[in-house]
């Protein structure tokens, strides 16, 4: 059962970090957090790691603490405080390593204490400036691994919640957020392809991708194909992905297993 692998995953983490003196506390959020009863076959990992200040940096270097629990087939730095990651047994994992001090800082959904050391305030599965994530952070250039590994991991979630009958949700995901990594990508694949004084807007880089890109923009009507088609349209864009770069093999493989079976590119 699902709800089991997940909670049992998160103990054993729990398990893993109270060995590890400077770790302070695990915080289960989401589905494995406050809201089990919202568990299902598709639902995943999602965690804080609190840690002593000074020993964050550790924690994110060397991921023994958690391969350590269980083989890791798959990871990626998303953000410069964790990690998304899938397990070889399918589950998958979002997570983040905080500090105390920038724990208060954060806006986050009330969380579940997972494990805690003595002395740590149970105060800390409340977060001091309200609800909500609020993750949305000013654009940058990111690193090519950084923009496929947001790619595959949008793919991967929201067939997840296709799966679920959640279909605005995988819309939303595979054929808007995977689709922004697309056009995020198109500077990689084609740098020169701009034309004349064309230029992008520095905040909305969909604006005028139809002109500076006209060769990709072509292929985008297989990534969006409509509210009851982002099976294949994540069909679509897993193969435009490995067309041209290295998709790791074990998120793929993942993803495809997701597709319905009369879907083409389906591992079912």
């Amino acid at each position: 059962m699902q709800k089991d692998r997940l909670l049992n995953r998160l103990d054993d983490i729990g398990r893993s970090l109270e060995g590890r003196e400077s770790a302070l506390a695990l915080l289960a959020l989401g589905s494995v957090g406050t809201e089990l009863d919202r568990i299902d076959a598709y639902s995943d990992l999602d965690f804080f790691v609190i840690v002593a200040d000074g020993s964050k940096q550790a924690y994110l270097d060397d991921l023994s603490w958690i391969s350590s629990v269980h083989p890791v087939d798959y990871c990626f730095l998303n953000t410069s405080d964790g990690y998304k990651l899938l397990f070889d047994d399918g589950i998958y994992a979002e997570f983040a390593v905080f500090t105390l001090e920038e724990l208060g800082q954060l806006s986050f959904p009330e969380g579940r204490i997972v494990w805690k050391r003595a002395g740590v305030d149970d105060a800390i599965r409340f977060p001091r400036m309200g609800a909500g994530t609020g993750e949305h952070p000013a654009r940058e250039k990111h690193s090519l691994e950084w923009v496929i590994g947001e790619a595959v991991t949008n793919l991967y979630v929201g067939l997840g919640r296709y799966r679920r009958g959640e279909y605005i949700s995988a819309f939303r995901l595979v054929q808007g957020y995977a689709v922004d990594r697309v056009i995020e990508l198109a500077s990689y694949l084609t740098p020169d392809e701009a034309i004349g004084e064309v230029q992008e807007d520095a905040f909305a880089p969909e604006r005028r991708f139809e002109q500076r890109f006209p060769g990709l923009a072509g292929e985008l009507p297989h990534f969006m194909q409509g509210y009851e088609r982002s099976a294949e349209s994540a069909a679509s864009i897993l193969a435009f992905l490995e067309r041209h770069w290295q998709v790791n093999p074990a998120i793929a493989q993942a993803i495809r297993a997701l597709l319905p079976s009369d879907v083409e590119g389906s591992g079912e």
